[in-house]
C-alpha cells in the first residue's frame, strides 16, 4: 500500500520550529510572504508540466489591460496559499496540538489542499467559467474545483505520485469544502476543514493570500492584517474560532475583498475587455472546440491563455471574427460603457439578471432599431460572501486563551457604522457599436422607469459619449467609420 508523501517532512517550513530543518527543504522568495520552503512532498507536484502550466494562466485575468501591474500568476497564489496553509497548522499544531491530536498526516493533507485548489482554473480564470462556458455549454454548471479534483487524479496517475489514497481523498475533500460541506464523517476533524476553503464562514488562507496579492499588483492599499487573524486562532468544539477583540480585523477581510470587486474586479472597462474576448472565444469554439477540452484533463492542462496568441494570429478565416475582436481590444476599441444603475435594496431578493432582450424591449421607437448582438449587459454582484446576508454571523468567538466556550457576536453590539445590507447588484450595460450610444443609454433609462418606476442610476450618460466620436478608427476591423462631426 502507498505511503503519503513523509520525506524531509520534518523540514517542510512550519512542520518543525527547528530553523535547521528547512536545509532539507526547497526555498524560494515570495514578494508577499518573502522566504517560502517547499517540502518534498509539494515538489513532487510542482515540479510537473500540469502545475507548472498556472504560470501561463493570469490571476486576475485580463485584468492587466486595464491595472498594468496585475501579471501575476495562478502559481503564485497557489504557492503562497501552500505557504499560509502551513502557518495556519503549525499555528494550532504549537497551542493546541496534543489536545486536538493533529498529526503529520493532517499537516499534510491540509498544506497539499492549499498547494493545488487551484490547479483545475481555466484560461483567463473566473471568466473562462462564468462567462464562456455558460455560453457555449447553455448553462451547464461547471466548477474550477470540481476540474481541481479530475486533475489532481490525472497528475497522480500521469507521474506515478506515491500518495496514500485516503491522503489524496481528503485533500479533495478540502478543495471542495466552501461547495460541499456534507462529505466529511462524523469523526473527522472539522476543523481541519476551515483552513483552504472555508465552507461555514468564509475566513480561510485562500483569500488571506488573494486580497493582499492583488492589492498589492494592482498598487492599491489594503488594511487588513492576515497575520492577526492567524496568530489568534483557536479550536473550540471542532470548529476554528477567533478572538472577541479581533472583530473588526475579520469585518476588514470582508470589506476588502468587495472593495477589490468593486474596484479591481468588476471595473467598467474590465468588464468591457472581458465581454470582448468572450465574444472573440464563443466564435471561435466551433473551430477550435475550446469548451471540449474540460472533458478530458489530459488535454484540459495544455489550455492557458496563450489562447488569445492562437486566436490573434492564426491566418483561418474560420476566426476572422474572433481575430477582429480582439484587434479591436488591443487598439483600445473597446465595447462602450453606456450606464449602470444599482438595484433597490429592497428588490435585491426578486431580481433576476437583466438581458440585451430586456433593454431592447425598452427602447424607444424613434431611435434606430436595436438587435440583440448590439448590446452586452454585465450584472455585477458584490457581496461580503453570504449574499444578502452578514458572514459575520456565522463566525464563532472567544474571549480570551483561557476561555472554553464559543458564542457569536451581533454587529450592532460593536458598532452603529456597520453595513446594514451585505450585498450590492449593479447592472451595466455596453454598446457594441460607438454609435448606437445614445439608443441604448436612453432603453436603459427606460428600462428602469418601467422596471422600479423611477431612474436608479446615478446620472444621465453624458453627452459627450452619446455623440459620435470625433477621431476614425484607422483600420478597425468589423465596424464602419462613422463620420468626422
Amino acid at each position: 500500500m502507498a505511503t503519503y508523501c513523509d520525506e524531509d517532512f520534518v523540514s517542510s517550513g512550519f512542520a518543525s520550529s527547528s530553523t535547521d530543518d528547512r536545509r532539507f527543504s526547497k526555498h524560494i522568495h515570495d514578494n508577499v510572504h518573502g522566504n517560502i520552503y517547499l517540502d518534498s512532498c509539494s515538489l513532487e507536484f510542482i515540479d510537473t508540466e500540469q502545475f507548472q502550466r498556472l504560470r501561463d494562466l493570469k490571476q486576475l485575468g485580463l485584468t492587466y489591460m486595464v491595472y498594468p501591474g496585475a501579471v501575476h500568476s495562478r502559481f503564485e497564489h497557489s504557492v503562497g496559499v501552500y505557504w499560509l496553509a502551513s502557518e495556519a497548522i503549525d499555528r494550532l499544531k504549537t497551542y493546541q496540538g496534543l489536545e486536538l491530536g493533529i498529526e503529520r498526516f493532517d499537516i499534510q493533507t491540509v498544506k497539499l489542499a492549499g498547494l493545488l485548489h487551484d490547479v483545475g482554473h481555466g484560461p483567463f480564470s473566473h471568466m473562462f467559467e462564468h462567462e464562456f462556458l455558460p455560453k457555449v455549454l447553455n448553462g451547464l454548471k461547471w466548477s474550477h474545483e470540481e476540474m481541481s479534483l479530475k486533475m489532481i487524479d490525472y497528475i497522480v496517475d500521469e507521474h506515478n505520485i506515491d500518495i496514500d489514497s485516503e491522503n489524496l481523498k481528503k485533500v479533495k475533500e478540502m478543495i471542495i469544502a466552501s461547495e460541499n460541506t456534507t462529505s466529511k464523517s462524523s469523526n473527522e476533524k472539522h476543523f481541519l476543514y476551515d483552513i483552504v476553503a472555508n465552507g461555514r464562514n468564509g475566513i480561510d488562507v485562500d483569500k488571506f493570500d488573494y486580497i493582499v496579492r492583488d492589492s498589492r499588483a494592482c498598487g492599491l492599499g489594503c488594511n487588513f492584517q492576515f497575520q492577526r487573524v492567524l496568530e489568534t486562532m483557536r479550536v473550540i468544539d471542532d470548529e476554528i474560532c477567533y478572538r472577541a477583540k479581533e472583530y473588526l480585523t475579520i469585518h476588514k477581510l470582508f470589506a476588502a475583498r468587495a472593495d477589490l470587486h468593486r474596484t479591481v474586479y468588476t471595473h467598467a472597462k474590465v468588464k468591457a475587455i472581458e465581454l470582448m474576448f468572450v465574444d472573440a472565444m464563443t466564435k471561435a469554439n466551433d473551430y477550435l472546440q475550446i469548451a471540449s477540452y474540460i472533458d478530458d484533463p489530459a488535454r484540459y492542462w495544455k489550455l492557458d491563455d496563450t489562447i488569445l496568441k492562437t486566436i490573434e494570429t492564426s491566418s483561418q478565416q474560420e476566426l476572422k471574427e474572433s481575430r477582429d475582436l480582439i484587434l479591436r481590444i488591443r487598439r483600445r476599441d473597446l465595447y462602450q460603457f453606456c450606464n449602470e444603475f444599482t438595484v433597490p435594496k429592497d428588490k435585491l431578493e426578486y431580481f433576476r439578471n437583466v438581458t440585451p432582450q430586456d433593454i431592447i424591449c425598452s427602447q424607444n421607437s424613434s431611435r434606430p432599431a436595436l438587435r440583440e448582438d448590439d448590446i452586452a449587459v454585465s450584472n455585477v454582484k458584490i457581496d461580503l460572501t453570504r449574499g444578502r446576508k452578514n458572514p459575520l454571523e456565522s463566525i464563532n468567538f472567544f474571549q480570551d486563551y483561557e476561555s472554553t466556550e464559543k458564542f457569536s457576536i451581533k454587529d450592532d453590539s460593536i458598532s452603529h457604522l456597520l453595513p446594514t445590507c451585505c450585498q450590492d447588484m449593479i447592472v451595466r450595460v455596453y454598446s457594441k457599436k460607438p454609435d448606437l450610444v445614445e439608443a441604448v443609454s436612453e432603453a436603459l433609462e427606460n428600462f428602469q422607469v418601467n422596471t422600479y418606476g423611477m431612474k436608479t442610476q446615478v446620472h444621465s450618460t453624458p453627452d459627450k459619449k452619446k455623440r459620435t466620436r470625433l477621431r476614425t478608427r484607422r483600420n478597425a476591423p468589423g465596424i464602419n467609420k462613422p463620420a468626422v462631426v
